[in-house]
């Protein structure tokens, strides 16, 4: 919640007129430098500034003030605002400094073309631009589009990568995901369902037969022996 004093500059001069405290004090509940209050005393600053009473505002009591007067080293309190009003959470719109804005076609033109899954207002956060221009950037009617070169937003400085990879990763939610390209490996999931090839185990009937290794045997030799 915010709480910040009204007018700091018309309060001191208030204080200044009205009570006997130091100018440290003042300064240091408008947040102001103690020779800037001095100014105010001495009439050369703050001229034509018509004094507030914060006392009226509600954001100092007069017994806040006495304990000040009679103690030097006090510091001033605000006082707790009656009606809190919340912060704005409104973001304002990217700014984008004059010497970057003709770098913007190029940039949007190069999101339009890496990241087809951006959508319109996505682009428009990231380089601050409008709807309007993307429209005609990405239909080719674009007053300029026959001279775009397509330059990534975070090298030109319009955008940083963190902002750039969040609105990518927000754009791809809930899209199945692009099919690989050329061989890859398999799966985890795959390669575990895989049962490794049992060894073969031998039987009686694959025992080899002593008279069939004998006869090969006996033959072998006879040739041999007509060689």
């Amino acid at each position: 919640m915010a709480n910040t004093l009204l007018m700091p500059k018309a309060t001191a001069v208030w204080l200044v007129d009205n009570t006997a405290l130091s100018f440290e004090q003042i300064a240091q509940f408008c947040g102001l430098h103690p020779l800037e209050v001095k100014a105010i005393a001495d009439g050369e600053s703050a001229q034509g500034i018509k004094g507030m009473d914060p006392i009226m505002t509600g954001q100092l009591t007069r017994e806040e003030i006495a304990r000040g007067v009679a103690d030097k080293n006090h510091r001033l309190q605000l006082s707790d605002p009656k009606v809190r009003v919340p912060d704005s959470k409104r973001k304002a719109p990217r700014y984008t400094p004059l010497s970057k804005r003709q770098d913007r076609p190029n940039a949007i033109l190069w999101l339009v073309r890496n990241h087809p899954e951006l959508k319109d207002a996505q682009v428009s956060r990231l380089v601050g631009t409008t709807k309007s221009t993307i429209e005609q950037i990405r239909d080719r009617k674009h007053w300029n589009a026959n001279n775009l070169v397509p330059m990534d937003p975070v090298t030109l400085g319009l955008c940083s990568q963190i902002d750039l990879d969040l609105e990518v990763n927000r754009a791809s939610k809930g899209r199945e995901p692009a099919a690989p390209v050329g061989d890859t490996l398999l799966p985890a999931a795959l390669t575990e369902r895989l049962q490794p090839e049992q060894p073969k185990v031998k039987s009686e009937d694959d025992e080899l037969d002593a008279d069939a290794v004998f006869a090969k045997l006996s033959a072998l030799k006879g040739k041999s022996e007509d060689e």
